[in-house]
């Protein structure tokens, strides 16, 4: 027995036998931090250009900081005309918005599903506004809605309602001007979506319509208040189309960017104080739906 009991205990490792056998098989904390910091880390040839970029796009910025009229500021916004253009280009961007997606879906849906002859072709001419220099947009405006227009002349003699130089022919410019950013945010979004839930669906016995409203929209709806947000921001910094096509009416139709090219020109305090006015809106409103955006991408 006691000779057993001897084998026995010699066969038991020491403590530090145990720890210096098993130390191999811990990871390394420290190791793997920096493998991640490594992984992380940004290059230098991709980090400087960014830096590059980021300068290019923040420095007009701070210059329009720097300079605003500070204190000056609310008597400038307390003009009525700088009120309503605010107001007007508001609710027309908003306007513009709300026809572009009413409208846009549907289009980006057969532009991303369609499979007939001249598709390419209309796809080419729906994005054609990107490209299209505004005011040449505008020009066609007038050709298309004129009252001597192509579409003008008849809507003018049938129901007595003329486009031009007024507060609809503003909606009427940004529409034409924004709604592609939207249709092709949300084309892509219908091409990159998962074929297998829609069929799935109609399986099930789910119409076309309802397998539309029910699933291929849920799965674009991030792209789709993404493309809502660039069509919004588009209309409502539109100039060039809206000047041509609606004129420069305060109260009718002069919106906040036709109010600050206009002051530019006699009051350039007035300018630098409405252009402002026109980031701080354009940054609440696209901070709050890019928060809506991701919140809603994260749950898909």
């Amino acid at each position: 027995m006691t000779h057993h009991s001897g084998a026995s205990a010699g066969n038991v490792p020491e403590p530090r036998d145990v720890r210096d056998r098993s130390a191999p098989d811990v990871p390394d904390q420290n190791a793997r931090d920096r493998d991640v910091r490594d992984r992380d880390a940004v290059p230098w040839a991709l980090g400087v250009p960014a830096c590059v970029g980021a300068l290019f796009l923040l420095l007009p910025l701070l210059g329009l900081l720097v300079r605003a009229p500070w204190q000056g500021l609310g008597g400038i916004l307390a003009d009525s005309q700088v009120l309503d253009a605010l107001r007007l280009s508001l609710v027309c961007a908003t306007a513009a918005t709300v026809i572009s997606v009413v409208l846009g879906v549907p289009l980006a849906w057969v532009l991303a599903r369609a499979r007939v002859r001249g598709i390419s072709v209309l796809r080419a001419l729906v994005t054609l506004p990107l490209v299209l220099p505004p005011v040449v947009g505008g020009v066609a405006l007038l050709l298309a809605f004129g009252r001597q227009g192509v579409l003008g002349r008849p809507l003018d003699a049938l129901t007595g309602v003329t486009l031009p130089f007024t507060t609809a022919g503003v909606v009427v410019a940004e529409t034409f001007v924004a709604r592609p950013f939207l249709v092709v945010t949300v084309e892509g979004a219908f091409r990159a979506a998962d074929r297998g839930y829609e069929e799935a669906a109609a399986t099930l016995g789910a119409s076309r319509l309802t397998v539309f409203r029910r699933v291929t929209l849920p799965l674009a709806g991030p792209s789709l208040v993404a493309g809502t947000v660039l069509c919004w921001a588009r209309a409502l910094g539109e100039f060039g189309a809206t000047i041509t096509f609606a004129g420069s009416f305060p109260g009718r139709t002069q919106t906040m960017p036709l109010a600050v090219y206009l002051a530019l020109q006699s009051d350039p305090e007035a300018a630098i104080a409405l252009s402002l006015v026109l980031l701080l809106v354009s940054v609440a409103v696209l901070g709050g739906l890019r928060d809506r955006w991701l919140r809603a991408g994260s749950t898909l």
